[in-house]
């Protein structure tokens, strides 16, 4: 009976075809606009899981997200490495700066100062030139993307060796990096912790972050918990610090309701579309699904025909969908455009179709439920 269902669904081409094409487009929709927004939450804490070496954040108690940074006293540098439980701990700055680039014109820039003695917290890969080198005078490393497009001139890109003007300082750029994009689309330039607090405005407290890992063998959450004990302080792992900086532009900003309207508009057009199409498909069918009853199967065994029909419309459109989408995010890549395909956007996609193709074929079944074996004795 259920390789007589298959044949009745691709029986009708047509039909076959629209609930097929329905499903896909939802499933694209869903997959796409999903996507998009975990790219776009992925660069809200890109700075975090660009910066590979420390275990440990620890940061101003009031701050909310990664760019929120909050300066503190450089003197916590030396608190944090006292505490029992820590390997190490190396200052961190963040800000922003202008460039003044050789035609005249200014650029806004995002500004990094990494630790003098170690470099820890440089940039995640090197494309030009090595990161010792910034240990020579007035030396940055630029990051690619920036360099190529705001800090160009005239077309012509940032080069190895070039100078630029960082709020009225000399600066060589001594090499190029690549990092994860971030909501700040500003060029990103890094160079040593003394370097960066000269070159910066003057504040009184300079220090953005602590950087620190906790000795081998102990856990860096219970290490976090003694680092606010003893400095008053908040301390984050790496996993803590990501969440904290989602969780705020979750709650604070309009990003998620905004996508969140987009995949729910697929969600109820794939609804809408597949459920009429496959409940006209089942009118349609009426006289041989009333064939099967008068000849007495029963409707626990048309439910299976009719659920072994959603299922493979439901998982070849949720194929064809996320195939699309896949293809979508492929060639978007190296583009302003944020997209981001994990694994378990694979399962709640197709766990999101499965449920839409139940649904219509519940519809269906309530019609064939009701259906009077006599309708095929009828003209």
């Amino acid at each position: 009976m259920l390789l007589y269902a298959i044949k009745m669904l691709m029986g009708d081409r047509a039909k076959y075809i629209g609930i097929i094409i329905g499903l896909s487009f939802a499933s694209f929709i869903i997959v796409q606009q999903a996507s998009i927004f975990a790219g776009l939450m992925s660069r809200t804490y890109g700075l975090i899981t660009d910066t590979r070496q420390p275990n440990i954040w620890v940061v101003d108690k009031q701050l909310q997200e990664i760019n929120d940074a909050k300066p503190l006293k450089t003197t916590q540098i030396y608190r944090v490495r006292s505490i029992d439980g820590v390997k190490w701990a190396v200052p961190f700055y963040k800000g922003v700066i202008k460039a003044k680039l050789k035609n005249g014109n200014y650029q806004s820039c995002v500004f990094l100062g990494i630790d003098d003695a170690t470099l820890i917290g440089g940039p995640p890969r090197m494309i030009e030139g090595s990161l010792t080198d910034l240990r020579t005078p007035d030396a940055v490393i630029v990051n690619d993307v920036g360099a190529s497009k705001q800090l160009s001139i005239d077309d012509t890109p940032l080069q190895v060796g070039d100078q630029l003007e960082l709020n009225d300082n000399r600066a060589v750029v001594v090499g190029k990096c690549r990092v994860t994009r971030t909501f700040q689309t500003q060029p990103v330039i890094y160079t040593t912790f003394n370097r960066a607090i000269t070159f910066a405005p003057q504040e009184r407290k300079v220090l953005s972050f602590v950087l620190a890992h906790s000795e081998d063998g102990l856990d860096p959450k219970d290490v976090c918990r003694r680092i606010e004990q003893v400095t008053g302080l908040a301390a984050y792992t790496q996993d803590e610090f990501i969440k904290l900086t989602i969780d705020y532009y979750m709650k604070k900003t309009g990003i998620p309701l905004n996508f969140g309207v987009a995949v729910l508009l697929g969600f109820i057009i794939g609804t809408v579309i597949s459920g009429q199409t496959f409940y006209n498909f089942t009118l349609d069918n009426l006289r041989y699904l009333g064939t099967f009853k008068a000849m007495g199967v029963t409707n626990a065994t048309l439910t299976k025909m009719t659920l072994l029909q959603a299922i493979i419309v439901g998982g070849i459109g949720w194929g064809i969908g996320i195939g699309a989408a896949s293809l979508f995010g492929f060639y978007t890549l190296n583009t302003e455009l944020s997209f981001l395909l994990p694994w378990q956007l694979f399962l709640l996609s197709g766990a999101t179709m499965f449920f839409i193709c139940m649904f219509a074929a519940l519809i269906s079944l309530w019609k064939v439920f009701k259906l009077d074996p006599a309708i095929v004795f009828r003209s």
